[in-house]
């Protein structure tokens, strides 16, 4: 089963290395005959389908995707995935405020690589809903952590702008 999983993971992954190289809908025919592979209650196949839908600009089609994904129990870093994506596709639809709120509980419910992309999709959902300030500081100080060389200042300035302590 492991070796299954292992390749249908490896699979999937390619199509979505390849994803510039198919039109919409049959990028997303293959992905949901992928996903058709799958036990019929894996919260990988809410997730892939949403992910499919949010890659080819339909953000509507993406959203209750997502949350059936989570509601699932999607786990791992497709959960974290999932809730910046639902965030992301939230603001697109016009729900920025619900954005802000998902982003927010993300940002501070833990920590990994997808620190930045959190805080990234935050940013833009801040400016959508009035908070252009906080918006650019936090992308500021998310940008400071990837330079060579003014971190430091930069992210002080950056935090100057909400009047956050250094």
């Amino acid at each position: 089963m492991a070796t299954e999983d292992t390749a249908w993971e490896e699979r999937i992954a390619a199509l979505w290395s390849a994803l510039d190289d198919h039109d919409e809908e049959e990028f997303v025919r293959r992905v949901r005959e992928l996903t058709a592979e799958l036990p019929s209650d894996d919260a990988r196949i809410p997730f892939e389908l949403a992910c499919a839908f949010d890659s080819t600009g339909h953000s509507d089609q993406a959203v209750p995707l997502y949350r059936q994904a989570l509601d699932a129990g999607l786990t791992g870093v497709r959960r974290r995935r999932a809730v910046i994506q639902l965030a992301s596709s939230l603001r697109n639809v016009g729900q920025a405020k619900e954005s802000v709120a998902l982003l927010e509980a993300e940002r501070d419910a833990g920590s990994d690589p997808l620190d930045d992309a959190v805080v990234g999709f935050l940013a833009l959902a801040y400016a959508d809903v009035g908070r252009e300030r906080e918006a650019l500081s936090y992308a500021l100080v998310a940008l400071a952590r990837h330079l060579p060389r003014y971190n430091r200042s930069l992210a002080n300035y950056a935090r100057d702008l909400t009047g956050e302590p250094a």
